[in-house]
């Protein structure tokens, strides 16, 4: 295991650096001299020369990246031009935020995807399949803005049950969490009833149940680790849009996220706050993509060897 866990990581290394060489150009893709964008309309040549200067502008762009980069695997992102303050810790403190509401969501998602998916597979073909379909089908085309406003009208305005906005106390994550996690356990499901369809017809499951296997221990030990890798695909790719795609979520709900520090810092024009945020989803996303494959070597082992 230790030996594939280094391969993975140093297949990733190469992934890094170009999310790191990606975060950067951002600055340069801006049309446009950036110096001029983030001095503003009406300012001097000399005010744009001098902003050009603090950013090392005016090197090439290979010795900028290089010295970008140099600061930032130590933790240097660069000071925000908007609070004056260090990138990396408002970038963190905002990541937190997103990161507990996104685990709030997957909670909801697995919970309600699995649960649904599990008993649409085990119910096939009979009103409950049909019904557990149709909610999936609804729960995938519901826009997330709209959802979270719904939400926020009938619990948090008519029934006054639970807050609104904000992040004060354990409350407030339900509204947003509801609104992530109702989404991706829609897609969730629909996987899971797949692929515990698919097992359910293998040779294996009927010698399970042919040798006296209660059909308790026949779901969790034969049918769910052998139909787990689609399922934990699946849970990965809607962990990546959730941590990285919660936008909308945050905004609706005024969640002090990272996905709001990043459209506050568009708007603004906050340059090193965009590329050290998009830096950090990018890391983050490397990562879980890292946890995924362990995940899969360990409920398959002979994806160690290949």
């Amino acid at each position: 295991m230790v030996r594939f866990v280094i391969r993975r990581l140093v297949a990733l290394l190469p992934v890094a650096l170009g999310a790191s060489l990606a975060a950067f150009l951002l600055l340069h893709l801006v049309p446009g001299d950036p110096a001029e964008v983030i001095a503003g309309v009406g300012a001097s040549a000399v005010d744009i020369d001098r902003i050009r200067g603090q950013l090392g502008l005016d090197r090439p762009v290979l010795v900028q990246y290089a010295r970008w980069l140099g600061r930032a695997t130590i933790g240097d992102l660069g000071i925000s031009l908007v609070s004056r303050q260090p990138v990396l810790g408002q970038v963190a403190a905002r990541f937190a935020n997103t990161l507990a509401l996104t685990l709030a969501g997957m909670a909801v998602a697995l919970a309600i995807g699995l649960a649904t998916g599990i008993g649409s597979a085990l119910h096939r073909g009979t009103v409950w399949d049909y019904a557990f379909s149709l909610v999936a089908i609804l729960g995938v085309s519901i826009p997330t803005f709209w959802l979270g406003l719904l939400l926020m009208l009938w619990f948090a305005l008519d029934l006054a049950w639970l807050p609104a906005t904000g992040m004060d106390g354990p409350a407030a994550f339900v509204l947003p969490a509801l609104t992530l996690g109702l989404n991706a356990a829609a897609l969730v499901a629909r996987i899971t009833r797949s692929s515990v369809l698919d097992v359910l017809g293998q040779d294996f499951v009927r010698t399970a149940h042919a040798k006296g296997a209660g059909p308790t221990r026949v779901l969790w030990i034969h049918v769910l680790r052998n139909g787990a890798i689609p399922i934990l695909t699946v849970l990965a790719l809607q962990f990546g849009y959730l941590l990285g795609g919660a936008v909308l979520t945050e905004t609706v709900f005024v969640w002090p996220g990272l996905g709001r520090l990043l459209t506050d810092a568009i708007l603004q024009r906050d340059f090193p706050v965009i590329q050290g945020g998009i830096l950090v989803i990018a890391l983050a996303m490397i990562l879980l993509n890292l946890v995924t494959d362990v995940l899969y070597a360990v409920v398959d082992p002979r994806i160690r060897y290949e």
